[in-house]
């Protein structure tokens, strides 16, 4: 039977989504190809694993208020399910790449110590600041409304995801010539990186909208907030290590979805 173009298209689409779910969460998502091709569609459907993720840790927050628990207790399930759904893959790599940047040590050295499977002092400190910051906001959010509080937990998990579209354009180079990172460098071209970024961007402030215009502008906002301090990172990252690595792509993630909650958190 001749392949045609649409059929071809859906199964590139499908292999797309397969390696994001398979490669970003713990969902039962087998990933059949690990190739280039699937990479870059897998990079580019990356947000919408982010949308997933986000539902399953606002599902978690709103069960909680609807038992009659606090906002407190709603912020820190929300929390804690991305990294439940992640393994904590996120959290790891943001630890392994504060002890790397923290170290001073040349690049092939810093690039060692992150993957040595002890954390170190910086790591340890990001850690505690990142998941302290991420429930403060949520805690907010709850508090003022269930519907901010689920609108926050959604749209910094796909902001978090979209860091990592961005991260693996053309042009970002991988820092080592193995694992996740060699494998995601520069197989997203640029235009199609800014064309889902412009998109998540858009669905934050419509999703935002059913609260109010003020609600979608600060929804599209903290998005390209997130945007901005993941780039700010890469940057540092790159000139330090010579390109990206897995962990570097996990901190960028949990760097997004902090300054994500940050800005949602401000004002009612």
């Amino acid at each position: 039977m001749t392949e045609t173009p649409s059929t071809s298209r859906s199964a590139s689409l499908l292999d797309g989504l397969r390696f994001a779910f398979g490669t970003l969460t713990v969902l039962p998502v087998p990933v059949r190809r690990w190739d280039r091709e699937a990479a870059r569609g897998g990079m580019l459907g990356a947000p919408v694993a982010g949308v997933v993720v986000g539902g399953c840790a606002a599902g978690a927050g709103l069960l909680l208020l609807f038992l009659g628990a606090g906002p407190l207790l709603a912020a820190v399930a929300s929390a804690a399910v991305p990294a439940v759904l992640t393994r904590g893959l996120h959290l790891d790599g943001l630890a392994d790449t504060a002890d790397g940047l923290g170290s001073g040590k040349p690049a092939e050295d810093a690039l060692r110590i992150m993957k040595q499977s002890d954390i170190g002092p910086f790591g340890v400190l990001a850690l505690v600041l990142v998941v302290l910051a991420q429930v403060a906001a949520l805690a907010r959010a709850y508090g003022d409304s269930w519907a901010r509080g689920a609108l926050a937990a959604v749209v910094s998990a796909a902001a978090a995801r979209l860091a990592l579209t961005l991260a693996a354009r053309t042009g970002v180079p991988a820092a080592r010539p193995e694992g996740l990172g060699a494998a995601v460098a520069g197989v997203v071209p640029r235009g199609a990186a800014l064309a889902v970024a412009g998109a998540v961007v858009a669905a934050a402030g419509a999703a935002g909208a059913c609260s109010g215009g003020f609600e979608s502008a600060r929804a599209a906002f903290a998005v390209v907030g997130a945007i901005g301090a993941a780039e700010l990172l890469l940057g540092h990252c790159t000139r330090r290590f010579g390109g990206v690595t897995g962990d570097v792509f996990g901190a960028l993630a949990e760097t997004a979805a902090t300054t994500a909650l940050v800005v949602l958190s401000f004002g009612r």
